[in-house]
């Protein structure tokens, strides 16, 4: 069985998908763009403030959840330019002080809406 799990605290999926979806304690986030959503819009700035707003988002997915980022197993991160990694790695290294998730980060042609930075988490209960 699975469930759907949404939050105002985060965009709207802008396709067939849900925010995120809790299946025998796994917790499975969308892809997180930085989109601010209270305005709808995309947050410009260098990559750290855009990974920020990834996370952040992600985050407030979880706490829907009934979790956080400390829950995370798996992240995966896509990237717009690998020229990008060092400075979205130190701010990504913020959000996860104790131990780490599992990642993966990959160098993609192009993401949605043209942002440079699109971010997904897997999070466990228990």
């Amino acid at each position: 069985m699975k469930t759907a799990i949404a939050t105002p605290n985060a965009p709207a999926a802008i396709g067939p998908y849900s925010q995120a979806v809790e299946a025998n304690g796994m917790v499975f986030v969308s892809g997180q763009i930085p989109i601010d959503p209270a305005t709808g819009d995309l947050v410009e700035g260098d990559i750290a403030l855009l990974t920020n707003r990834c996370l952040t988002n992600a985050g407030n997915i979880l706490e829907a959840a009934g979790l956080s980022l400390a829950n995370v197993v798996k992240t995966t991160v896509f990237l717009a330019d690998m020229a990008d990694f060092a400075e979205m790695n130190a701010e990504y290294a913020k959000f996860f002080p104790a131990t780490a998730p599992a990642r993966s980060a990959v160098a993609v042609k192009t993401l949605p809406k043209g942002v440079r930075v699109e971010i997904e988490c897997i999070a466990a209960r228990g």
